[in-house]
């Protein structure tokens, strides 16, 4: 999406200039899945697949106009009238004005357009670039005083209360905070975070979209969080030292496998791997170490399929597809699970080779084109 597309278009709607031109880019997480919810420690970054806003007050009447680029869809509001829309992605922007008019902020009607290349489905999280985009785009525009750590927590707060999607605190953190060619391992129950350099010289990083999204996504994205919860209220029933997961050891979780579920158990254990995993692939990552980095990506990958239960078939394929072919340092699926990307470290001599092979080898097994996308690590949620 061209910067310049969006800022004609709005200047074709409403007639002015933006005030302000917003990027707001789409996020990877190299390791750490599903824990950001479970008090455990991530490791995203922002990449250069992002939604540019182009937003300016609305000096003409009390309506809220925005517009779509890439779906060449309009939809107005009134500040004082928020109803969600079966419509969609209005929803993640009036989420953002209700959040921001709850916590006092006074905002004015505004005018906004916006569009971009975050591939939408892909586990990239279009959803937060909107909203931190939104946020720090009114931060400009009314002067609200917002720190970046506002933004993520006010964009946070209306995924969900208004889109209605309990996700935790990465994705727009991410969107918002990061940094080119460096990784954020975030402490997702202190918002403590730490820039480690991603040093990957020789290596690119390719994301593999299947090009589904399998419909029990966000539902069973709901129960592993009650299944979580479950576990880790009965850990702290037992164990006064347990506080969160990274307080637990597997020999505790032991200890209560007889009063959950099986699987409920393989939840506990998955979060508590992971949480070491990413402690792990930090050290990995200071002595520059890829291709362990790498197998710790394809350690994270069998826990997400068989332990949390996550993946589908096609995600499975392409991790499988990705270490047998032994162009692949690591592979993983990405994400809520159910769909969307494979992350992929892969050598600059086999990238080509690999993406060949994947294509073909996904077109024939699912009669379905796969898209491949080449990322680089930028800089989090600023103003063009």
């Amino acid at each position: 999406m061209e910067n310049l597309t969006v800022a004609q278009k709005f200047k074709t709607l409403f007639g002015t200039e933006p005030v302000s031109i917003v990027r707001s880019p789409g996020r990877i997480n190299l390791i750490g899945e599903h824990i950001d919810y479970n008090d455990g420690f991530v490791l995203p970054a922002s990449i250069n697949k992002e939604i540019i806003l182009a937003i300016s007050p609305n000096t003409t009447d009390d309506t809220c106009n925005l517009y779509a680029f890439d779906f060449d869809s309009s939809f107005t509001f009134q500040l004082s009238q928020l109803d969600k829309t079966n419509l969609g992605w209005p929803n993640y922007i009036m989420g953002v004005v209700d959040e921001l008019q709850k916590a006092g902020y006074q905002l004015k009607a505004f005018n906004c357009v916006f569009g971009g290349n975050i591939p939408t489905g892909a586990g990239l999280s279009s959803s937060a670039a909107v909203e931190c985009g939104v946020a720090f785009g009114l931060n400009e525009i009314f002067k609200l005083g917002l720190s970046k750590l506002d933004i993520v927590q006010i964009s946070k707060k209306a995924e969900n209360h208004f889109v209605g999607v309990n996700c935790g605190i990465m994705d727009q953190f991410a969107s918002t905070f990061g940094k080119a060619n460096h990784v954020i391992k975030l402490d997702c129950k202190s918002l403590e975070y730490q820039y480690f350099p991603f040093q990957i010289d020789g290596y690119d990083v390719v994301l593999c979209d299947t090009g589904v999204k399998h419909s029990l996504g966000d539902s069973e994205y709901n129960t592993r969080r009650k299944e979580c919860d479950a576990a880790i209220a009965l850990l702290k029933s037992k164990y006064e030292t347990i506080k969160s997961y990274r307080d637990v050891t597997p020999e505790q979780i032991q200890t209560v496998a007889s009063e959950l579920p099986a699987k409920t158990i393989d939840r506990a254990n998955f979060v508590i791997a992971e949480i070491k995993r990413v402690g792990d692939a930090t050290e990995l990552l200071t002595s520059n170490d890829i291709v362990g980095f790498g197998q710790l990506m394809y350690q994270t990958h069998d826990g997400l399929s068989k332990l949390y239960e996550v993946s589908c078939e096609e995600l499975d394929f392409l991790k499988d597809l990705a270490f047998e072919s032994g162009l692949v340092t690591g592979s993983r699926m990405m994400g809520g699970g159910f769909g969307g990307c494979t992350i992929n470290l892969i050598k600059k001599e086999n990238t080509k080779s690999f993406i060949e092979k994947a294509e073909s080898a996904y077109q024939s097994k699912f009669q379905r084109a796969l898209k491949t996308y080449v990322v680089a690590i930028k800089d989090g949620t600023s103003l063009v």
